[in-house]
């Protein structure tokens, strides 16, 4: 759904990055918090969210490489605003999904620049605010299992996808160049987007699940769901002499809980690497098979004559134009090399900015007025 220069206006354009600009800097401050582990679950999972944003970022960038059919001469390929938000939070997941399409802008010529507030707008903040409410609203009212994180994912992610449509419908008929009846424009968007959300829910779901079967700490979107232990005392037990009873005293089922060590941090290395090569094989070796259909938005711009205001991208002669190195005549070659490289530059912006974003978080504690009183001081 990467909208290129030429199908917006300028003002509209202008006022869309107005907005992406708005957005980002709001979700930089939600995101210190989310990173310092703010929110649900509290801050025991900080440590192990910031490094796997930007890990986040580049498995979202390899996996939006895998186009799949979803019609006849249609293909379609994940978003990743739903996933985003559920893995590491909606303020980081807007922020996921930005760096993707920065990355993918300046570097692959895939989304205009001019049109970046466009697709920042329509595919990170649309798709994200609207999966993350849905997810936690069906959170709230489906059991406390890990299960019902899955199933959320997968309806939160199916819905986020017409969503978009919906918007990119909305900026249209604001700015659309071309002159196209908007009915025709919002029926055909949301009807190959509705087909399109299904891959992108069985993706999200798909993620999620394998992440909370191995570390259910690490998604954000399932932090505080544990039940803790109860400490429960059979009626049938009494003293061996037949007497009643007595109702047994809560202090020390108390004091042993507040004695009980700390859970010990778990590493996230083994996760990182394993989300790391596989974003690698999906984008270096598995994108070689995607399908070459346009996407959903180029095949509706086609039909629809959309298309006929496009311009040329100003980064059309990137040496990764297209997601190919330049040079190399072995497509195989050239399309897995680009992946690669994209992952390892989408991972390095992503973390990089999550890093600094983090830091500036811990510089600025403030200490509270019961600190005196001998309480650690808490950051705002």
């Amino acid at each position: 759904m990467h909208v290129p220069d030429g199908f917006i206006n300028a003002p509209v354009s202008a006022a869309t990055g107005v907005v992406a600009a708005v957005a980002v800097a709001v979700s930089l401050r939600g995101a210190r918090r989310e990173l310092a582990g703010a929110g649900p679950g509290g801050g025991a999972a900080a440590e192990r969210t910031a490094p796997l944003a930007g890990l986040v970022a580049a498995f979202i960038f390899a996996v939006q490489m895998l186009n799949f059919p979803v019609a006849a001469g249609t293909s379609g390929h994940l978003l990743g605003g739903a996933l985003a938000a559920i893995l590491v939070g909606p303020y980081t997941g807007v922020l996921c999904v930005s760096v993707v399409l920065l990355m993918q802008g300046v570097l692959f010529a895939d989304g205009g620049l001019t049109a970046l507030g466009v697709n920042i707008t329509d595919m990170a903040i649309v798709t994200t605010v609207v999966a993350y409410a849905l997810f936690r609203g069906l959170v709230k009212v489906l059991p406390r299992r890990r299960r019902s994180v899955t199933v959320a994912s997968f309806v939160a992610a199916l819905i986020s996808v017409p969503a978009a449509a919906v918007a990119f419908t909305a900026i249209y008929a604001l700015g659309g160049t071309a002159d196209v009846p908007i009915g025709k424009v919002f029926t055909a968007m949301v009807g190959v987007h509705l087909l399109i959300g299904i891959g992108e829910a069985a993706i999200t779901a798909l993620t999620v699940g394998a992440v909370i079967a191995v570390r259910p700490d690490l998604v954000y979107g399932a932090r505080g769901l544990a039940q803790p232990l109860e400490l429960r005392t059979s009626p049938l037990a009494g003293p061996a002499d037949g007497t009643e009873a007595a109702e047994p005293a809560p202090a020390p089922a108390a004091a042993a809980e507040a004695a009980a060590p700390a859970p010990a941090r778990r590493s996230v290395r083994r996760v990182w690497l394993a989300g790391l090569a596989a974003a690698l094989v999906c984008a270096g070796g598995i994108s070689y098979y995607a399908s070459a259909d346009p996407d959903g938005l180029e095949k509706v711009a086609h039909d629809h004559g959309i298309d006929a205001k496009a311009k040329d991208h100003a980064a059309k002669d990137s040496p990764l134009a297209d997601y190919s190195v330049k040079d190399i005549t072995n497509p195989r070659l050239s399309g897995g090399l680009a992946g690669v490289i994209g992952v390892g530059a989408t991972l390095a912006v992503g973390t990089g900015v999550f890093v600094v974003v983090r830091r500036r978080r811990s510089a600025t504690p403030t200490e509270r007025p019961d600190t005196a009183a001998g309480r650690p001081s808490e950051s705002v």
